[in-house]
């Protein structure tokens, strides 16, 4: 593999069974956010290239399932290593592609490597370990883990290595091929991911990188001879994958989609703390997280005092390109259709009551740059609730813990929580009665471990959660009843039968 990234942006292609297959053209082209005027990666998809990647993934599947799971493990250390090896260049992608910080970039680098050990780990697979019992009348029974086949993996665009990492690690190693369709907005890393894997060696067929837009998506999420889709993304393409797949029970559907996540801030707790972490997970990836905190829930005896210090911060933050030589909190926005949804989100809380406590402004320079917006509203309703990815966060002020809780709840989403506060029964309260997949004390909600399970309920996901629990999407349970040769001549005969031994003299 030629390393640099000039390679990349020359030769667009898929990578189709050990194959990289030309896609050159203009259909699809990705943009550098803080620099509109260059064009990143450009390519027009080929449609019939889906079908000969998941032929070719059909291909390989009987073999690579075939092989040790420690066979498969080398192979994925061998990716590792080649992620580490490119660490660099692949980080810089990231940030000429996505926006975002170089270091923020070169954290999610990180984590391709990170996790694979830590699926690695024994603690991770003992969640798909084979097992044994006694079912009793002579019988053992056994529960084994198969592979369910051809997963295809839908990429976002925000964290463009790092979250369809989480998808296809598992996947392949338990057994599975991939077809891996990255977004639209960052086919460049897509392809440098393909490349990676063409590093590491996998045997053709296996990891398999195609490019393209909506109809490649529905192409493949439709596709007859896959097994599994696994998609993280808006909740609008996760409702379209399941519309795409009502027929098709069998197949797994394993979705990470959006949050509209709420953080509770109490009178007791660290106010200092509380603001750090809130406008870290506001604003992080100038908000284009599905766990960035999207509503503030703060007891009104602190109200002042925490939204007057929040707002200081807020107004203190580095802006510049991703790239930039001193180090900035945030980039610019992804594409000029984040501006527009972002300013018009603003523009219609404020039309509803909104008070706008810090206005988010286009900034006067090249690039989707914006400032951070922060909004003061009577309450929140599940009626008005909607996902903004961008830096947007509404406050609300409340006496009681049942109507923050309440507040918290308002919404169709169920990602992440956070709960600030040095009173564990407060805390413990808030545990119970909060409706989210990830709910943190005394922690932003942005962020996890790839440890602990991640997903969220309600339109966040469809009840699959990744992190350690993404094994689980990626095989199903046989179950056998066996016995043994020696014990075949006393199998009973069953009531109603008449059995006569001449039968089978």
């Amino acid at each position: 593999m030629n390393a640099s990234t000039q390679w990349i942006v020359q030769n667009p292609s898929d990578f189709i069974d050990g194959q990289w297959r030309s896609i050159v053209g203009d259909e699809i082209q990705s943009k550098n956010p803080a620099n509109p005027e260059q064009v990143v990666w450009s390519g027009t998809p080929a449609l019939e290239h889906v079908d000969a990647a998941v032929a070719a993934a059909r291909e390989a599947f009987t073999g690579w399932k075939r092989i040790s799971q420690h066979e498969r493990a080398e192979f994925l250390r061998a990716f590792s290593a080649a992620c580490k090896k490119f660490a660099e260049p692949l980080a810089h992608v990231i940030t000429m592609e996505m926006g975002k910080t170089i270091a923020e970039s070169r954290g999610e680098v990180k984590l391709l490597s990170d996790k694979i050990d830590i699926t690695l780990q024994e603690t991770t697979l003992v969640r798909v370990a084979n097992f044994e019992v006694d079912a009793g009348g002579g019988r053992k029974g056994f529960c084994r883990f198969q592979p369910y086949g051809v997963m295809a993996v839908l990429g976002p665009f925000n964290f463009p290595a790092h979250l369809p990492n989480g998808h296809w690690v598992p996947s392949l190693l338990m057994g599975n091929t991939i077809v891996f369709k990255p977004s639209e907005k960052t086919p460049a890393v897509g392809q440098w991911i393909a490349a990676i894997a063409e590093v590491a060696g996998f045997p053709r067929g296996v990891f398999n990188v195609v490019q393209g837009g909506v109809e490649t998506a529905k192409r493949l999420t439709s596709h007859a001879d896959i097994d599994g889709v696994m998609l993280t993304g808006s909740w609008r393409a996760g409702r379209a994958v399941l519309q795409a797949n009502l027929d098709r029970p069998g197949r797994i559907v394993a979705l990470e989609m959006g949050g509209s996540n709420p953080a509770i801030v109490w009178k007791d707790g660290d106010i200092r703390a509380a603001v750090l972490e809130c406008v870290r997970s506001s604003y992080a990836t100038t908000g284009q997280r599905c766990t960035c905190t999207r509503r503030m829930i703060v007891h009104r005896s602190i109200a002042d005092q925490f939204v007057t210090a929040f707002t200081k911060v807020a107004s203190t933050m580095i802006i510049a390109p991703g790239n930039a030589p001193e180090p900035n909190f945030m980039g610019p926005l992804v594409d000029q259709h984040a501006v527009n949804a972002f300013l018009d989100r603003q523009t219609h809380i404020r039309n509803g009551g909104g008070r706008v406590l810090l206005e988010g402004v286009r900034m006067d320079q090249p690039g989707f740059f914006v400032t951070p917006s922060l909004i003061e509203v009577a309450r929140f309703e599940k009626a008005s609730d909607a996902e903004t990815f961008a830096p947007l966060v509404q406050v609300s002020v409340v006496d009681d813990v049942l109507d923050a809780i309440a507040q918290a709840n308002a919404t169709e989403f169920g990602l992440a929580a956070a709960v600030f506060t040095n009173e564990e029964s407060l805390w413990r309260e808030c545990l119970q009665g909060l409706r989210a997949g990830c709910v943190n004390w005394n922690h932003g909600t942005a962020g996890a471990s790839s440890k602990l399970p991640f997903g969220g309920v309600g339109r966040s996901g469809n009840l699959r959660p990744a992190g350690s629990f993404a094994l689980d999407s990626t095989v199903f349970p046989v179950a056998s009843l066996e016995v043994a040769a020696q014990e075949l001549a006393t199998t009973s005969v069953a009531n109603g039968l008449r059995v006569d031994t001449k039968w089978f003299a």
